[in-house]
């Protein structure tokens, strides 16, 4: 499936072993320009990468891998990285806050939208230090990555489009992009697609997988996450012009 781009080009990165990798360059912006190509990759886990896989990231111009995973899941990596890839871990999760996932965790919410907000709210400096990692990466473009580059990978892109200034349609079509690619993604894992249940799960509660994530989006703001997250002012202007890739800062910077 090809994932084309406000500018016309494909946002699908092809990379043997991946099936849920894309740019996030090509998005249409408010003021009508789209983000930079190059800058910003979102795929699944990383490790199911082939050898000719590394390659067509190295080719894609992508130098650093920064992985959210948990530490369990990262011990379960078999592949060796190439000797050209910088790997930045940051745990998004935060598990030992048992509070709080006590309310997402064994209800199957953390497959779902409904927890973003609440993540966000509840441990912003997890974000936070996503980001911080993400747009002070050595030079070369960024790929962060979870499991399915589904939700956790899904919370960080919706950041980084939110700042600088991506339209709503455009970063809730960058969200439901996994979510069409639910039968691939399955059938690559040798699993079952769970996408209509997460829907139905949602609609549990009152919404839908869309309707989740659109009202995670609507209930955002930027500028409070940013002082919750304590981010430096260095890193607000980095990451409003994506590493110096777009030239009008957002007010994320100020």
């Amino acid at each position: 499936m090809e994932t084309e781009a406000a500018d016309g080009n494909s946002r699908a990165l092809k990379a043997d072993g991946l099936v849920n990798a894309r740019d996030l360059g090509g998005l249409r912006r408010a003021d009508g320009t789209v983000t930079p190509h190059g800058v910003f990759f979102r795929s699944e886990n990383v490790d199911w990468l082939t050898p000719d896989g590394w390659q067509q990231l190295h080719d894609a111009g992508i130098r650093t891998v920064v992985d959210l995973r948990q530490q369990r899941e990262r011990d379960k990596d078999t592949q060796e990285r190439p000797g050209w890839l910088t790997t930045i871990h940051v745990d998004l999760d935060g598990l030992e806050d048992t509070e709080f996932w006590a309310d997402y965790w064994d209800n199957g919410l953390v497959g779902t939208a409904l927890y973003f907000l609440p993540h966000l709210t509840t441990m912003p400096e997890r974000a936070g230090a996503a980001l911080s990692s993400i747009v002070n990466a050595p030079p070369g473009g960024v790929l962060f990555h979870c499991m399915g580059g589904r939700d956790r990978t899904g919370i960080i892109a919706m950041l980084l489009l939110s700042a600088i200034g991506v339209q709503d349609e455009a970063i809730v079509d960058d969200y439901l992009e996994t979510v069409r690619l639910g039968d691939l993604r399955a059938a690559s894992s040798n699993r079952n697609n769970v996408e209509p249940l997460l829907n139905e799960l949602c609609e549990r509660h009152g919404t839908t997988t869309e309707g989740a994530f659109r009202a995670a989006l609507a209930g955002f703001d930027l500028d409070s996450f940013i002082e919750a997250a304590r981010l430096s002012h260095e890193d607000r202007a980095i990451l409003a012009s994506w590493r110096g890739n777009v030239n009008n800062l957002s007010a994320a910077a100020n």
